[in-house]
């Protein structure tokens, strides 16, 4: 055989170029790679776990049965995630990891597959560069940060959102439905990403059938869910000013972004931030819906239009306008500089709004055997629900049946008559109430809780811990030191 010819020997080498390339870019492996290693670290928390969480880890250790039971009342928006954290959770305790850091590493995982996601999809609208900074920026963004170490659904939503967004790209249809059923499954409020997918598919046969499909799939649970919304969602209020005024900052500064930036990533990233969370707080002037974490797969369509401002500038473009290297290098340390301050918050305690392994350690330590427990308001109970070696140790005087029997998430409590009768006879009593400065709840059993013990009881003790108080009341006389607090 003779030797190749010169021009397909070129052709040969450029071909093992790229695909070495390929295989070691670092828009491939360092947006993953980034968000896995802040997702790790410090993912206790500080020892901490906040109501939301301690929510996700008792329905997910309950037998499966019961699981399906509960979902009929309550909580089926949440319904996949439940079920998935409950057949995962014991392959992280039994690996020897503590429970609130096998409940968190499914986001962390799925954090990391997003933003690999994000720098696919800047890859193929922008380029490597372009890749490389959507990617990076994914993975540092706070609220981003701030999930990846939640133990509840909204970092898996992104990931599916975020995949079905580059399927879409791709035209690969059944991926694309199959991962926005799964995210609309994972939390109704996916389907919202259907809307910004219609900027760039509404001309496409293909999408319209998918479109049809991921709706006619997460029909079923909507429907379910919003029977269960006002037990649900009934804290919810109207978006504030601060809610209006974080979206028109994002806005703001995506429209920004956007300019002179490439037609086909617009018409994907721009919608993916604006309409969601635009939708949802309009909606909620009407019907209060509105939580920002609903809609934390907007971030992506903002990464990515972040990520286009590194695509180099095209050869017809004026020199002024390219970012100088020492420019870039000097905006790069300020935003560190700005975000490693709130990236060293999100991994505390006070970064949520509660700690309920602290309320458990702080009843531990003012615990008797025989004493009672009460939670004011009653919701609170989920404070202990997920410490089951303090909780089993108390009396809790309310109760009149358990979450897992009353098929509830925190079980039922007496009427107010019977239960002034059993709070009268109790010994001592352990309170579970919110920080001095939230409303107190207006239902008559609130009122006859807090009556009985103003009238029956001593205040002996009150310790504050984020987002809680513990109180410990005791007959008249009988408080432990002697004195009244």
């Amino acid at each position: 055989m003779g030797a190749p010819h010169p021009h397909r020997k070129h052709q040969e080498a450029a071909i093992s170029r790229t695909a070495s390339a390929g295989r070691t870019a670092p828009w491939r492996w360092l947006p993953p790679l980034l968000a896995l290693a802040l997702g790790l670290w410090r993912l206790d928390r500080g020892g901490s776990m906040w109501r939301d969480e301690s929510v996700t880890l008792q329905v997910a250790r309950r037998p499966l049965g019961d699981l399906v039971g509960l979902l009929g009342q309550v909580d089926a928006v949440h319904g996949l995630h439940y079920a998935l954290t409950h057949a995962l959770l014991p392959l992280g305790e039994a690996l020897g990891l503590p429970a609130p850091v096998a409940l968190r590493l499914p986001s962390v995982l799925a954090t990391a597959l997003a933003a690999t996601g994000v720098a696919a999809l800047g890859h193929r609208l922008a380029g490597p560069r372009a890749a490389l900074a959507a990617g990076v920026a994914y993975a540092v963004l706070p609220p981003v940060q701030m999930y990846a170490q939640e133990g509840r659904s909204y970092a898996l939503v992104a990931a599916a959102v975020v995949w079905a967004t580059y399927a879409l790209h791709r035209r690969r249809w059944v991926a694309y439905a199959v991962l926005l059923a799964v995210a609309c499954w994972l939390h109704a409020f996916a389907v919202l990403a259907v809307l910004a997918h219609a900027v760039a598919g509404w001309r496409l046969r293909a999408w319209r059938r998918c479109a049809a499909a991921v709706v006619a799939c997460a029909l079923p649970l909507a429907l379910v869910g919003a029977g269960q919304a006002d037990r649900q969602l009934g804290w919810l209020g109207r978006p504030s000013w601060a809610d209006w005024a974080a979206y028109a900052l994002v806005a703001g500064l995506a429209l920004l972004l956007a300019r002179d930036a490439d037609r086909d990533l617009v018409r994907l990233a721009l919608p993916l931030v604006l309409l969601p969370p635009g939708l949802l707080l309009a909606v909620s002037l009407v019907r209060p819906l509105y939580v920002d974490r609903y809609v934390l797969y907007a971030l992506a369509g903002l990464a990515l239009l972040a990520g286009a401002r590194a695509r180099p500038p095209a050869p017809a473009r004026p020199p002024a306008r390219a970012l100088r290297p020492a420019a870039a290098l000097a905006a790069a340390l300020a935003l560190a500089g700005a975000l490693v301050p709130w990236s060293l918050w999100l991994r505390t305690p006070d970064s949520r709004k509660d700690d309920a392994l602290a309320v458990a350690a702080a009843v531990r330590d003012l615990a008797r055997p025989g004493d009672a427990v009460l939670f004011m308001p009653a919701r609170r109970r989920e404070w202990l629900l997920s410490s089951p070696g303090v909780y089993d140790g108390l009396t809790d005087l309310a109760l009149a049946a358990t979450p897992t029997a009353s098929r509830t998430l925190q079980g039922t409590e007496l009427p107010s008559d019977r239960l002034r009768a059993r709070l009268t006879e109790a010994p001592r009593v352990l309170a579970l109430m919110d920080p001095a400065d939230q409303p107190l709840d207006a239902f008559p059993r609130e009122a006859v809780k807090r009556q009985t013990l103003a009238v029956f009881f001593d205040l002996c003790e009150v310790r504050a811990v984020h987002g809680a108080r513990v109180a410990l009341y005791a007959r008249p006389g009988e408080c432990p030191s002697g004195e009244i607090g």
